[in-house]
């Protein structure tokens, strides 16, 4: 490993045509990617490819256009304008799946940039709170070139490199991206409570980020023997791992430990994950196998959605032709939720969009809409004003259901076209 006094020397090795691959979520090296956006103006041609980025910004400049392009498999904040204004790539696929994209040689890996933590008295430097696919680009890749961060948790599971398989180096002390969820609303409140209704004890739970899922949490505190095994959690799990409710008892797979891919949340949660052997951060391709998921009893999916039709359609990627986000690993937990012995597959959403003026239950999708998760595969969806179980239900008890947990104002209408148009009996 090579020592560099610079951001911008450590990653001067690049070259023109080059595949990178970006450590993504929280542990985005934000150093190496402006270090980057420098470096990239004399040259052309270079792919940066993703899952989610944290503070983007400099990477998107309209000016690099030719020099550096995006190729994401989650669009963030910043790749959502580019991809929707033909700028940068949309790779739709499961998240499982793309560890096995780098190393069966289906995508070249050049190059990964890392965030890691320092080297210990073996010199391996960890991961941190972020394995998700990263550890399947550096098993493959060409050159590894890490920002070491002292301020890095050092975690336990599959995220660990050597030194001597690091190439490039700049050790800076930067504090980590803090992403704490800000307190929900009256009806994040409701749709986790009518989540949480759904949970049994014993459940092992996957949630991702945002104020539903910690909403659900917060309304478990009564149960009992609860399990992790998540691609990611936040902050929300904490109280529950603190009173003993989450104590990963019943689980059949890494029992007695909470099972992620990556954390974002609050400086305390990274505080709790570090050199914490009760928290393993295990590869992508293993965590979100529906396989491994369903080994594991009472698994509870509990997942999101822009936009469900009346049969139970789901939309969870894209706004008509638009971008917004990716497909993630929806389907590998919704699958695997399915598998699990007694197992429930949760998507829950606010009933409307645009403050009121939309409905994101609807009739059909919005043309250009991407199904993420099948309608053959969901088992309840939840909003504010209920929960409507799909699972073994005919379209038209299903649009019965779905129209019940609608917002009221829109009830009448999805009603008379879920007759007129879809004709489907209601009653």
């Amino acid at each position: 490993m090579k020592h560099y006094a610079s951001a911008i020397e450590a990653v001067s090795s690049i070259q023109s045509g080059e595949y990178i691959w970006c450590h993504s979520m929280a542990a985005t090296p934000v150093v190496l990617l402006e270090a980057l956006a420098e470096h990239a103006r004399n040259h052309r041609g270079i792919t940066l490819m993703q899952l989610h980025l944290e503070h983007a910004e400099r990477v998107t400049e309209e000016s690099l256009q030719g020099h550096l392009r995006h190729r994401c498999f989650f669009a963030g904040r910043e790749t959502r304008r580019l991809i929707n204004q033909g700028r940068a790539d949309y790779v739709p696929m499961f998240l499982s799946e793309i560890p096995k994209l780098f190393r069966k040689g289906e995508q070249r890996v050049d190059t990964v940039l890392v965030q890691v933590s320092p080297p210990d008295r073996h010199g391996n430097c960890s991961l941190g709170i972020s394995v998700e696919a990263t550890k399947a680009a550096c098993d493959v890749a060409d050159r590894i070139i890490a920002h070491i961060n002292p301020l890095m948790p050092r975690t336990h599971g599959d995220g660990f490199i050597n030194v001597r398989d690091i190439d490039s180096a700049y050790e800076q002390v930067e504090p980590l991206i803090n992403t704490a969820t800000p307190t929900g609303s009256e009806i994040e409140g409701k749709i986790g409570a009518n989540v949480a209704s759904l949970v049994d004890d014993g459940a092992c739970l996957q949630m991702g980020i945002g104020a539903i899922p910690d909403a659900a949490l917060h309304c478990l505190t009564n149960h009992k023997n609860l399990g992790v095994h998540t691609e990611m959690f936040s902050d929300g799990v904490l109280p529950l791992l603190a009173s003993g409710v989450i104590n990963n008892s019943q689980k059949k797979v890494a029992p007695g430990r909470s099972v992620t891919g990556f954390t974002m949340g609050s400086d305390a949660l990274y505080d709790h994950v570090n050199d914490n052997p009760e928290v393993a951060f295990l590869d992508i391709e293993f965590v979100n196998n529906p396989t491994v998921i369903a080994k594991n009893a009472r698994v509870t999916s509990i997942n999101s959605a822009l936009q469900i039709d009346l049969s139970g359609q789901v939309c969870a990627d894209s706004i008509g032709h638009q971008i917004y986000s990716g497909v993630g690993g929806q389907v590998d937990f919704v699958l695997g939720a399915t598998y699990s012995l007694h197992g429930k597959s949760i998507i829950a959403m606010p009933a409307t969009a645009r403050e009121g003026a939309l409905s994101r239950l609807v009739t059909t999708l919005e043309a250009g809409a991407g199904v993420v998760t099948t309608r053959a595969q969901v088992d309840y969806v939840v909003t504010e004003f209920g929960v409507a179980e799909l699972r073994g239900r005919s379209l038209g008890q299903r649009a019965a259901d779905l129209i019940a947990i609608a917002h009221p104002d829109f009830r009448e209408a999805l009603s008379r076209e879920a007759s007129d148009l879809l004709k489907l009996n209601l009653s």
